[in-house]
């Protein structure tokens, strides 16, 4: 199973940061450390937890959230009530993924978190990507791979055939009576929307093999 994506709030406002930090703690596949408060406290907590994800306000007592996002090599989004252009811009330069202005409903939230645990889900840790990978990842991180969308008869077919462990493309056609090349295609459709887990198998010749995994409760249409 993949690991849960590790999140780190930083706000000075503890109200605000523990808001936050609820609608994170709600979503599938993301585990979240205690919130900070200051731009020292979170390189201590960067050092010594080493999340995946900073949520990062801009104005901290002890210095700037966009100059720490630059600083710390963490994948981050930056949070703020700032919503002039050349803050949005130097938030984007310094590597935000995303940037949320105050305030904003828990929804939008919950859909960038979502967005990004599938993001990582792809990308994964030291596996080999093709073309197609990298350009399915910047689609989920930018929102335009939907997670709601509707499934088709064929998707839902391979997700109730994909059972409960894990199976490669090919496993899967062979399940569903359908192509190896239709089963993929589906199955990039349904990672791209977070119902399905894609990890790689890598055995020792030829190239890895992508193995498939149900996420859990995506087994039938809402």
């Amino acid at each position: 199973m993949t690991e849960p994506v590790l999140v780190l709030i930083v706000d000075d406002d503890f109200r605000v940061a523990g808001l936050h930090r609820e609608i994170v703690a709600g979503r599938s596949g993301v585990q979240v450390l205690e919130p900070v408060y200051t731009a020292a406290a979170a390189r201590a907590a960067v050092r010594d937890h080493a999340p995946d994800l900073l949520l990062a306000d801009v104005y901290l007592p002890d210095g700037d959230g966009i100059a720490l996002v630059r600083e710390l090599d963490v994948d981050a989004f930056v949070i703020t009530a700032a919503s002039d252009a050349a803050t949005v811009r130097r938030a984007l330069r310094a590597g935000a993924h995303a940037m949320l202005i105050k305030p904003f409903p828990p929804a939008l939230l919950a859909e960038r978190i979502d967005a990004f645990v599938r993001f990582r889900n792809v990308l994964g840790a030291d596996r080999t990507l093709d073309q197609e990978a990298v350009d399915r990842a910047v689609r989920i991180l930018h929102g335009s791979a939907s997670p709601i969308a509707s499934r088709s008869p064929t998707e839902q077919l391979l997700l109730e055939r994909l059972g409960d462990g894990e199976c490669s493309a090919a496993e899967a056609a062979e399940r569903a009576g359908i192509s190896r090349a239709t089963a993929q295609r589906h199955l990039s459709a349904l990672v791209d929307r977070g119902l399905v887990e894609v990890s790689l198998r890598y055995g020792t010749t030829g190239r890895p093999e992508h193995r498939y995994r149900r996420r859990a409760g995506a087994g039938h249409v809402g």
